[in-house]
């Protein structure tokens, strides 16, 4: 591991009665990476990221936050960190104004006004900033709940499931400030189920399962590791796919099939082949494997090679 970590674990374990929920993982986020945390439910993601938030306390191992332990020098590695959480969690007596000022007095900063009306303003929520918080929706609440966690203008960012239920305008303005803040050097590490948003904006992926991290490696590397890097469909409305190409078929309906080759330079032949046949292509798309299909295959344990530094 680099000297220079935004996010440091080393053999962190936790258990919950008989729920072994992190088995000494070790891993590493560097200062201003865009870093994608992802695993199915259960896999130990929230817990890990409430041991880093001092929510909960591991059985074993050490975590820091720039450099600042989260148990022995709590203060310190609090106020590095900003963290959106999965569940909508406010306090219904105040505005969304009022919410925000207050979050800041929990790290002491006083006139803090500019930066918040910077937050409201990229976030949406300008036009809210006097109402109460029982009075906003659901995708409104989400919104409170980032700024509240980019007040205090923390260097690490975690965004637990930020985007879960909230529509398409929220989750392009999101994305639109939270890029533009990992630009100006904030590490951002985000959880997501929707993982077309983690290809698209992390440089580095670690997928979780069982409390273990069972791949590290950058998105591309990752995505890379395919086996068959080419997805064909095609249906015929005449003739049928020579015999010799069963071995590439991974499902067939009626005259329609889907292939997978090794390499785009695979298309043609495999086209020309079909023609030569006497197959007539009524439909045709050619698509390559994205992090979904890697992320399911690493999850059934059928794509090795995925733990990298």
């Amino acid at each position: 591991m680099t000297a220079q970590a935004a996010i440091r674990v080393e053999a962190l374990a936790k258990r919950f009665g008989s729920l072994q929920a992190l088995d000494g993982i070790d891993l590493e986020v560097r200062c201003g990476e865009f870093f994608g945390l992802l695993g199915p439910n259960g896999a130990g993601k929230t817990t890990l990221i409430s041991i880093l938030a001092g929510l909960c306390r591991p059985d074993a191992g050490r975590a820091t936050v720039m450099g600042h332990d989260v148990r022995t020098d709590y203060r310190n590695a609090r106020r590095m960190l900003g963290v959106v959480p999965q569940e909508i969690v406010f306090d219904p007596f105040f505005s969304v104004r009022e919410t925000l000022v207050i979050q800041s007095g929990y790290f002491g900063l006083r006139h803090n006004d500019a930066w918040i009306d910077e937050i409201l303003e990229h976030l949406g929520l300008s036009s809210k900033a006097g109402a109460n918080m029982r009075s906003l929706s659901g995708g409104m609440k989400r919104r409170v709940l980032v700024a509240q966690a980019l007040v205090h203008r923390p260097p690490v960012i975690i965004l637990d499931e930020p985007t879960a239920g909230v529509d398409v305008e929220l989750r392009q303005s999101l994305w639109r400030f939270i890029r533009r803040l990992n630009e100006d050097g904030h590490t951002i590490v985000l959880t997501t189920h929707y993982l077309e948003e983690a290809e698209a904006l992390c440089g580095r992926i670690a997928m979780m399962k069982g409390g273990r991290v069972i791949a590290l490696d950058t998105t591309a590397n990752l995505v890379g590791r395919m086996r068959d890097r080419v997805v064909v469909r095609l249906t015929l409305s005449a003739g049928a796919l020579p015999p010799a190409m069963a071995a590439r078929v991974v499902s067939s309906e009626g005259a329609s099939h889907v292939l997978r080759l090794p390499d785009p330079a695979e298309v043609e032949p495999l086209l020309a082949q079909v023609r030569e046949a006497g197959g007539q292509i009524a439909e045709l798309s050619v698509t390559q494997p994205d992090l979904e299909e890697v992320f399911v295959q690493t999850m059934r344990g059928t794509l090795a090679g995925t733990q990298s530094a």
